[in-house]
């Protein structure tokens, strides 16, 4: 297993990107968290499921944010050749790694709930 090498917080540099805001940027929206919470833990999901799952998006916005996910190597689509054809998504290696985020944030929802 990959260990990471530890990170510390820093002030970033004028003018160089962020890593915290370009990850936000990425999965910050809250129809992308969704997709990839989802997909984190389903393992792979089918369009139709995942707009099931997500109440309110339209099949526009999933189409779109499925496709930034997979520009950005977090997610792969793949199409069987059936009729009608059958696409199914999942999260890549890279994807994956989100995971420690996702449950440190339910950690910290967990949390707040507890402190009122």
């Amino acid at each position: 297993m990959h260990v990471p090498e530890p990170i510390e917080l820093t002030k970033g540099i004028p003018g160089q990107p962020c890593p915290i805001a370009q990850t936000l940027d990425l999965i910050g929206t809250k129809w992308t968290f969704l997709i990839i919470r989802d997909l984190l833990i389903e393992g792979t999901l089918r369009f139709s499921q995942l707009q099931k799952s997500m109440q309110g998006i339209s099949p526009k916005t999933l189409s779109l944010r499925l496709k930034e996910l997979e520009d950005n190597g977090l997610l792969e689509r793949k199409v069987y050749p059936e009729v009608p054809p059958r696409v199914e998504y999942s999260l890549t290696e890279k994807g994956k790694r989100l995971e420690g985020v996702f449950i440190e944030l339910k950690r910290f929802g967990l949390d707040l709930k507890a402190d009122h």
